[in-house]
């Protein structure tokens, strides 16, 4: 049975907030065995859980906090905007980015595209 559109949600969200503050393991607790990211899109693919953990690894460090806005819910498919903001000492980095996800039945993430460029990145 397909996942249902409130655990696809509730996947969003743990998403969002695991990558704003939570760590690597939070994260990649989310994504089904065999999963793919592609971030930003036109990036070669990441394949393995190895390169997905190294990924999510740069950020786990970080203070960051994030938003999320608008989410779309489709046949076992999600797409949904949030912006990630970087706290570094005085300096803030914004990102705006457009995410497209597909589930599985238990609504893990089977693949990742996020869809930002420089242009969406914002220092304050």
């Amino acid at each position: 049975m397909a996942a249902s559109r409130e655990d696809i949600l509730n996947t969003i969200e743990s998403y969002v907030k695991s990558v704003a503050g939570g760590t690597v393991d939070d994260v990649l607790a989310l994504y089904a065995p065999g999963a793919t990211v592609e971030d930003p899109v036109g990036t070669d693919p990441r394949t393995t859980e190895e390169s997905i953990r190294e990924f999510y690894g740069i950020i786990e460090p970080l203070e960051q906090t994030a938003e999320l806005g608008v989410v779309k819910i489709a046949a076992g498919t999600a797409a949904f905007n949030f912006s990630l903001t970087t706290h570094l000492g005085e300096q803030k980095v914004e990102i705006s980015v457009i995410d497209v996800m597909t589930f599985d039945d238990d609504a893990k993430i089977t693949s990742m595209k996020a869809i930002w460029g420089p242009e969406d990145m914002v220092t304050r």
